[in-house]
């Protein structure tokens, strides 16, 4: 863990805050696994973290971490069909934007 993020920090030009949330969301997957990341960021947002950290989501981390089952949105989102249809939003949850990206008890 520690070399992705030490590497990203050795390597990257730009906007501090840009690199930070990257490692945020990094140290995060490793607790609630990649469909949560999906629900919580775009995938554009992913992709550009992914970019500054040198990995693919959804091969760092488990489709479902350890801290998932406390997520709201993802309880939400299995609910319905298709994870993928509520990630690009096709299929709409009946929480808010805040909820979806809500971590409880």
């Amino acid at each position: 863990m520690f070399e992705v993020m030490d590497r990203a920090m050795r390597e990257f030009k730009g906007q501090l805050d840009e690199l930070e949330a990257a490692i945020g969301m990094y140290v995060v997957g490793r607790h609630v696994g990649w469909k949560v990341l999906y629900l919580v960021h775009s995938k554009k947002t992913i992709a550009k973290y992914e970019s500054l950290l040198g990995i693919n989501v959804r091969e760092e981390f488990p489709e479902l971490g350890p801290e998932a089952d406390r997520s709201v949105g993802l309880k939400a989102a299995q609910a319905m069909s298709n994870f993928w249809k509520v990630v690009s939003g096709a299929h709409k949850l009946d929480i808010s934007r805040e909820e979806r990206r809500s971590i409880g008890g």
